[in-house]
C-alpha cells in the first residue's frame, strides 16, 4: 500500500484542531456570540430542513456504517498480519480527523459556549438544604396537583395516551410558548425521531441522542412514555444549542412546563422531582423519606415502573459503556462526567425561586 500524502496531512491535522479546541474552550464569549449565535443556528436548520422530512434516522444507518467501517478495517488489519499498517492506520486516522472536525463545526463547539446561567440571566449560586428542600416540597405539590386531574385517582399511574409521533410533534409548542420569554430558545424546522437502535439504547441505558452530524434527535421508542415527553424536549434543546447535559435538561423541562398540555406538564414536574429528590437523599436520607411519603402513590409506581423497564435490560457491558460517554463528557468541558446530568438542580432551584410562588 503505497502512502497517501493527504492521509497524512489530515493525521497531523487531528492534533492542531485538539490544540485549537483547548483554546476555544478558554473563549467562551467567543464561541457564544460567533458559532452558537452565528453558524450553527445556520448549520442547525440546514440539516433539519434537509432531513427533517426523511420518515426514517439517517443518523442511525450513518452510525450503522460507520460501525461497519470501523470493524472492517479491525478484520483486515488482522487478517493481513499487519502487513502494510502504518499506511492503514493513518488512513484511518485520516478518516477521524475529518469526523472530528465535522462533530465540533456541525455541533460540538457549543460545549464551550457561555453557561446558561448567564444566557438566561438567573444567578449560579450554591444553594442550602432548606432551598433545595422548599422547592422540592413545592414540586411534589405540582407533581400530585397534575397526576390528580389526569386520572383523578391519586393511586393510579399517569399514561399518555399519544402515539411518539404525536409526542414529537405536541413537543414544539412547548417551545413555542417558551420562546415568547427567552427568544434564545426558539425552536423552528423540526426533526424528531423514533431511533431505529432503540433496543440498543435501551441496553446502553439510554433514552435519546442527538446525531451531530445530521442535526436528527433520537428518541428511545421503548422507554415510558411519562419519561418520553421530557426526553423529547431534552433533545430538542441539544438540537438548538445547548450541549452541556445539564443545561439541555434544564430546557428540556422549560419546554415541558410550558406546554399547555397536562401530560408534559405532569411530565416536567415528574423529571425536576426525579433530580431534586436523589440530592435530598444523598443530603438527608430521614427528609428524603419524609418528602416521599407525601407523594401520591401512583407516581411512586410510575418511577418504579421505570426502574423496572430499566433493570429488564441490565447487561454486563453498560458498565463499560457508561465509563466511555463518561469519558467522552469530561473531554467536553464536564468536569462530572454523567453525573453532570444532576447539575440540573441548582438551575431548578433559581427558576423555581425566581418564578413560581413557593
Amino acid at each position: 500500500m503505497k502512502w497517501n500524502k493527504k492521509h497524512i496531512f489530515l493525521t497531523l491535522f487531528l492534533p492542531f484542531q485538539m490544540v485549537l479546541m483547548r483554546l476555544a474552550a478558554r473563549n467562551p464569549e467567543l464561541i457564544e456570540h460567533y458559532y452558537s449565535n452565528g453558524i450553527y443556528p445556520i448549520i442547525s436548520v440546514f440539516f433539519r430542513i434537509t432531513l427533517g422530512w426523511i420518515p426514517f434516522s439517517v443518523g442511525d444507518f450513518l452510525l450503522a456504517f460507520g460501525l461497519f467501517i470501523f470493524f472492517r478495517f479491525i478484520f483486515r488489519l488482522i487478517k493481513g498480519k499487519l502487513k502494510n499498517s502504518i499506511p492503514k492506520i493513518f488512513h484511518f486516522t485520516s478518516i477521524l480527523s475529518i469526523i472530528y472536525f465535522c462533530f465540533y463545526l456541525f455541533w460540538g463547539l457549543n460545549y464551550y459556549r457561555l453557561p446558561l446561567s448567564k444566557n438566561l440571566n438567573y444567578e449560579h449560586q450554591k444553594y442550602s438544604n432548606k432551598q433545595l428542600q422548599n422547592v422540592t416540597e413545592h414540586i411534589i405539590k405540582k407533581l400530585n396537583e397534575y397526576q390528580f386531574k389526569i386520572t383523578k385517582n391519586d393511586s393510579l399511574i399517569v399514561v399518555p395516551p399519544y402515539s411518539h409521533k404525536e409526542i414529537y410533534k405536541m413537543a414544539i409548542s412547548g417551545y413555542d410558548n417558551l420562546s415568547q420569554i427567552y427568544p434564545q430558545l426558539n425552536y423552528q424546522y423540526p426533526s424528531v425521531k423514533s431511533s431505529l437502535m432503540s433496543g440498543i439504547q435501551s441496553y446502553n441505558g439510554t433514552s435519546g441522542y442527538l446525531n451531530p452530524f445530521t442535526g436528527e434527535a433520537h428518541i428511545n421508542d421503548k422507554i415510558p412514555k411519562s419519561s418520553s415527553l421530557t426526553t423529547t424536549c431534552h433533545e430538542m434543546a441539544h438540537q438548538i444549542g445547548y450541549a452541556a447535559e445539564n443545561e439541555a435538561n434544564f430546557v428540556g423541562f422549560l419546554a415541558a412546563n410550558y406546554n399547555e398540555n397536562s401530560y408534559f406538564k405532569y411530565a416536567s414536574y415528574r423529571m425536576a422531582f426525579g433530580y431534586c429528590f436523589s440530592e435530598i437523599k444523598k443530603r438527608d436520607n430521614d427528609l428524603s423519606k419524609k418528602l416521599l411519603a407525601t407523594v401520591h402513590s401512583g407516581i411512586i409506581k410510575d418511577f418504579r415502573n421505570s426502574s423496572l423497564f430499566w433493570k429488564s435490560y441490565r447487561n454486563p457491558f453498560e458498565p463499560i459503556i457508561k465509563k466511555g460517554y463518561n469519558a467522552y463528557l469530561k473531554a467536553n468541558k464536564q468536569d462530572k462526567g454523567v453525573a453532570s446530568y444532576n447539575y440540573v438542580v441548582d438551575l431548578l432551584i433559581s427558576y423555581f425561586e425566581t418564578s413560581e410562588t413557593l
